[in-house]
């Protein structure tokens, strides 16, 4: 799963980044309000961890400026303010959950876990079935009507970013920031590359699946429309 952590407390952020990729999550991170929106804005996340008290722009209001725009991303604030009022605020303000400081690792880690399955967001066995394919994700094993196929980690992340957003149309940007990560140096032409990658592995895999390009959007026609704007 791909984590958007805004957290101030960088010792916190530290701990919770290595718990979280311990457990194989991929986490972006940063300590300020406005850089949080920014990064929360681009949709390139399944979860996000907000910290309620920031520096330049608290939590809520980085809540509040991303529902405003649309953005449907499951949220968790965490923060120290954890009186019913304060709750109740966080809620109404568009959070998923809530949880208090101090608290156990463990308590946030299924607190996410059950996020995801009301939410849909993510699976928790890896599994991801489209049509006539099954993507494992925690082995990279793309199952398709003629043979299964080890992905390489690129392929397989690019993969995901299509079957999680059936019906969707997905800018490059969000494409790079999902499976290159938020400003990584990556050349246009890669997501091009790989795109070619994983089209001779649907069709070596015997799959209808079929990705293709119209007037710079992508998407799989047989079954569900999965595309990305080429811009």
């Amino acid at each position: 799963m791909k984590i958007l952590l805004i957290e101030d407390d960088k010792n916190l952020c530290e701990l919770l980044q290595y718990q979280l990729q311990k457990e194989m999550h991929q986490v972006d991170y940063c300590h300020d309000g406005r850089d949080g929106l920014d990064l929360f804005l681009q949709n390139a996340h399944d979860l996000v961890l907000l910290d309620r008290m920031l520096p330049t722009m608290n939590g809520l209001l980085v809540l509040k400026k991303a529902r405003n725009a649309g953005l449907t991303t499951p949220v968790i604030l965490i923060t120290a303010l954890g009186e019913l009022y304060d709750r109740i605020e966080g809620l109404d303000s568009g959070a998923d959950d809530y949880i208090v400081k101090p608290f156990e690792y463990e308590e946030l880690s299924a607190r996410i876990r059950s996020l995801g399955r009301r939410s849909g967001s993510f699976e928790d066995n890896g599994l991801l079935q489209v049509g006539d394919i099954t993507y494992d994700s925690s082995l990279r094993i793309l199952y398709g009507p003629k043979c299964e196929l080890q992905l390489s980690g690129r392929e397989g992340l690019l993969l995901e970013v299509f079957l999680r957003n059936p019906s969707c149309t997905i800018k490059r940007m969000v494409i790079f920031s999902k499976v290159w990560g938020v400003d990584a140096p990556v050349e246009e032409s890669n997501l091009d590359t790989y795109i070619h990658f994983l089209r001779k592995r649907l069709r070596y895999a015997g799959s209808r699946l079929n990705l293709k390009t119209i007037r710079g959007n992508l998407r799989l026609p047989f079954l569900c429309r999965r595309q990305y704007e080429n811009k």
